[in-house]
């Protein structure tokens, strides 16, 4: 099931049987995602949410035909939100995808106990899957949308979130950095005492089928060669990163853009980890080719049970 990049992961999925649910249909940069994913087999069809004049517009202005898919009026943001999630549980569709809506309206519908998208007790955290032309792999990036200031527990389910994902992708034992301003401990930068408490954690269980390292910089994070330069010796982290935890959105947020706006060759898909269904959930202004490898992401997912 591993992949090694986006085009990769595209031919793995088409024509596999896809029925997807879009709360904010009535938005150009997702239409052209799902015009995207349509015209390379991803998608049997789906619901369309919003206000369908505008679907129906905006639809004929990408280029999408809209037989396929069934389109429900409606104007309100919550409640386009809370139809999409029970639509899923009905069955009348395999996953979510956002549109035109707000994030925490988004991620409500989805965290409402009736809905029985989330286990009790599980953290939702934000994960994006990157590829560029200046580094060798995939590599996941955490947590740029949902957790504003993640404690250390918090940090702890957003690591363990992460390696799930991966795992479901085929990494077996995937490599994490604890991203810090600096590589040493610090008192005084709690982000580098988490870190180095979460390495503890990847050695004694509580973080389980992931190799833990940092604190580390992103210089010896994405390279060996930095990481020698630096004086850090052992590690099997730096220049094989598998993903990348930052130490708060303050600070992954703005990495997540930068790399999305300046990284050569750059290709992405972004989820929800933690629940039950694949749940897509990319920036708004993220270029539509995004959103449809986040339907190509979701659907190689699609069914699969979270890893442990």
């Amino acid at each position: 099931m591993k992949f090694k990049g986006f085009d990769d992961l595209m031919n793995m999925v088409r024509g596999k049987s896809n029925r997807i649910v879009v709360p904010g249909a009535n938005n150009p940069e997702a239409l052209e995602a799902c015009k995207i994913a349509d015209d390379n087999g991803l998608l049997s069809g789906g619901v369309f949410i919003g206000d369908t004049a505008m679907i129906r517009d905006m639809a004929a202005k990408v280029g999408l035909k809209l037989d396929k898919f069934e389109l429900k009026d409606c104007k309100d943001m919550a409640e386009m939100c809370r139809l999409a999630v029970q639509l899923v549980k009905e069955g009348k569709g395999d996953f979510l995808v956002k549109g035109l809506v707000d994030s925490s309206l988004y991620l409500k519908a989805i965290l409402n106990k009736d809905a029985g998208m989330v286990e009790p007790g599980t953290t939702l955290s934000h994960f994006v899957l990157f590829e560029t032309a200046h580094y060798p792999k995939l590599f996941a990036l955490a947590d740029a949308a949902i957790l504003i200031a993640p404690d250390l527990e918090h940090k702890r389910k957003i690591v363990q979130n992460t390696v799930n994902l991966l795992r479901q992708m085929g990494v077996e034992k995937p490599k994490v950095s604890m991203v810090c301003p600096v590589e040493k401990v610090n008192p005084k930068i709690q982000s580098t005492v988490d870190a180095a408490e979460l390495v503890k954690m990847s050695q004694d269980g509580r973080l389980q089928n992931c190799v833990v390292e940092g604190p580390y910089d992103i210089y010896i994070t994405f390279s060996r060669k930095l990481a020698d330069e630096k004086g850090i010796k052992g590690g099997v982290v730096p220049g094989d990163v598998d993903a990348i935890v930052l130490p708060d959105l303050n600070s992954a947020n703005p990495t997540y853009k930068s790399i999305t706006f300046f990284a050569a060759g750059m290709k992405s898909a972004a989820l929800v980890a933690g629940a039950k269904v694949p749940v897509i959930l990319p920036s708004r202004t993220d270029p539509p080719q995004t959103k449809a490898h986040s339907i190509a992401l979701a659907s190689l997912l699609k069914g699969q049970k979270v890893a442990a």
